[in-house]
């Protein structure tokens, strides 16, 4: 392996634009040099030295790309991310995995057949908000967590015109943003026993769902995980991002990571600012007590730079892909118990 590995990059949406090419250019040990979109001009306008590659296929066979990077609607990840295995490139896959579990458990068989790693772009668990909360459980602070609650609420009440929103197989915010709930839940407790779940479509003309409400089950803690688009306010934390209540106490963590903002507003990894999050986390004890604790940076570029590590040396992926089998599984289960209207067990 060369000692920068060379990137190619699958889509140049959102995802591939406001995520993937800041992150992967934060990160000495890669150098992006393709990527596959009708967007010749904007290409052109981040970096004259990338190439804009015709198609997913051009990119797959070019030999000099290493790493192949699927930042694509959610409905091609697997199909494209097999393509990207049987050409030999190591491969990191944005979430959601694949639309179902066998799906996914696929993918992982054939990265292990064809000796490539393969990684799903968790990225959140680098987020300020949950590191935070992360350090603060772990160190006890609120003794046995009994109560663990995450939100994902914004306000978009008009339906936008976009894949994500249509209808369409990989559509609906528990696509969009369940796959970051449960990993940070999984990354914390494990799998949980059974999964109860209800979706709806609430806003005018909605297609897909837009309100999500989930509950896993563990013996001794209920997780509640929420996402929805019609929470005024949520961004200024009128809904907190996490609410964690324990045998010693309560957490409270108000505003989400501003890392997004931040990428959208043409700040990146090492700018004076980057990852710090203004907004303290509330400790509150069994007495009336409160004190607050500055949240820690968030720092999504290490999930690049945990990947170049697993590529050159074989340390170990940011997001294994045992762990995202794990998040798929419980993905599914919770389609399924949306679907049937009861509480199922986790496979």
């Amino acid at each position: 392996m060369a000692d920068v590995i060379r990137v190619g990059l699958v889509g140049y949406g959102p995802a591939g634009r406001i995520f993937h090419a800041p992150l992967l250019r934060a990160v000495p040990a890669m150098v992006l040099t393709s990527i596959s979109t009708s967007k010749a001009d904007e290409v052109a306008a981040l970096d004259p030295a990338i190439r804009c590659a015709g198609s997913a296929a051009e990119i797959f066979a070019d030999p000099a790309i290493d790493l192949v990077v699927i930042a694509t609607p959610s409905a091609t990840h697997a199909p494209l991310a097999a393509q990207a295995l049987r050409a030999g490139k190591h491969v990191v896959v944005d979430k959601p995995f694949a639309l179902t579990l066998a799906e996914a458990q696929d993918l992982a068989a054939l990265a292990a057949q064809c000796g490539r790693q393969l990684a799903v772009f968790h990225n959140r668990r680098f987020d300020s908000d949950f590191r935070s909360v992360r350090a603060a459980i772990e160190e006890g602070l609120v003794g046995r967590v009994t109560h663990f609650e995450s939100h994902f609420d914004r306000f978009r009440p008009e339906i936008r015109d976009r894949w994500r929103e249509d209808g369409s197989p990989g559509s609906g915010a528990w696509l969009d943003l369940g796959p970051h709930l449960v990993d940070q839940v999984l990354a914390l407790f494990g799998r949980p026993d059974a999964v109860s779940a209800d979706f709806a479509a609430l806003r005018d003309g909605a297609v897909s769902d837009d309100w999500v409400h989930v509950v896993l089950r563990y013996a001794q803690m209920r997780v509640v995980l929420h996402a929805s688009m019609t929470v005024a306010g949520a961004e200024a934390g009128g809904s907190p991002r996490f609410i964690v209540h324990g045998t010693s106490g309560t957490l409270i963590k108000r505003l989400l990571d501003p890392q997004e903002t931040q990428l959208v507003a043409g700040l990146r990894p090492g700018d004076s600012g980057w990852g710090v999050d203004s907004d303290p986390l509330e400790i509150y004890d069994g007495q009336g007590g409160m004190v607050t604790r500055p949240a820690l940076s968030g720092c999504q570029e290490r999930f690049y730079a945990q990947v170049a590590a697993a590529i050159r040396s074989g340390g170990p992926l940011p997001t294994p892909v045992e762990d995202a089998l794990a998040v798929q599984a419980v993905i599914e289960t919770a389609q399924r118990s949306a679907s049937e209207g009861r509480c199922l067990p986790l496979p």
